[in-house]
């Protein structure tokens, strides 16, 4: 005897669509419209940033070293099937693309989320040194608790309390601000000759016990220090400040910016 009954699958398919397409439709959004991201993506975003802010290329190998400098209180996963999953996940969203040997290359939204995303990594660590009284070296972990917080809505209101600054405490740039880092005399602490005198332009901030270093010993973006000895053959470069010398070994002064103290 034939059943009375349609078959149902058909409804509750639709169903499931119009609930996905109901989620998708609340989800949060920016002021300019496009959709928030999950706390991990904009984490990925954050790091090919600074891979390509390097001058490197975006290989996974690249990545990965790049996402293990992250905060563990992130949570980020650094396993290669968990780096392969979320980058398959990002180039489904159009974040990214994968270029020539599987290069990882930011698309426009991409890189448009990922400038905002540094922004405001950025911003927060110059909120918790400049109005807060943080010390330095513990600002990039703390701005990565407060990075995914900041609305569309409150950034420009911390910016203009901060008075618009273009670079973050460390040196590198803000996105957005029109500053770019100096090129002409720009050069590594590493290839600085005996007897120059330079201004400390950026320090390399991921390594906490590094910066908490460099901090305790003064070698801070603006400073002005004189070189007093670039020995290859012993690896270190000795600096002399205003009331001490400093040495630092060849792979930290290759992470140290300066460019030439013009008032010397």
């Amino acid at each position: 005897m034939a059943s009375d009954h349609k078959p149902t699958r058909g409804r509750a398919a639709r169903r499931t669509s119009r609930a996905i397409g109901a989620r998708a439709a609340s989800a949060p959004e920016h002021a300019d419209g496009s959709a928030q991201l999950t706390r991990a993506a904009e984490n990925y975003l954050l790091s090919i940033f600074r891979v390509q802010e390097q001058n490197l290329r975006v290989t996974h190998h690249n990545l990965v070293d790049q996402l293990r400098r992250t905060p563990v209180s992130e949570g980020l996963g650094t396993s290669l099937p968990s780096v392969a999953g979320m980058l398959r996940r990002m180039q489904r969203e159009g974040l990214i693309q994968f270029g020539d040997n599987r290069e990882i290359e930011l698309t426009g939204t991409g890189r448009t989320l990922a400038e905002r995303m540094v922004r405001k990594h950025r911003l927060a660590e110059r909120m918790v040194v400049d109005l807060l009284g943080l010390e330095l070296h513990l600002a990039h972990v703390e701005a990565h608790r407060l990075e995914h917080a900041i609305s569309d809505d409150l950034e420009p209101l911390i910016r203009a309390k901060l008075g618009d600054p273009t670079t973050c405490p460390f040196g590198h740039p803000i996105p957005g601000t029109g500053y770019r880092p100096p090129r002409r005399g720009s050069t590594r602490l590493d290839a600085v000759v005996p007897g120059k005198n330079v201004v400390i332009d950026r320090i390399p901030f991921e390594d906490q016990q590094l910066l908490e270093y460099l901090c305790g010993q003064g070698v801070l973006p603006g400073v002005k220090v004189r070189v007093e000895e670039n020995a290859a053959y012993r690896g270190v470069v000795t600096l002399a400040l205003e009331t001490r010398q400093v040495v630092l070994g060849y792979e930290v002064a290759g992470r140290v910016w300066v460019t030439p103290d013009d008032g010397a």
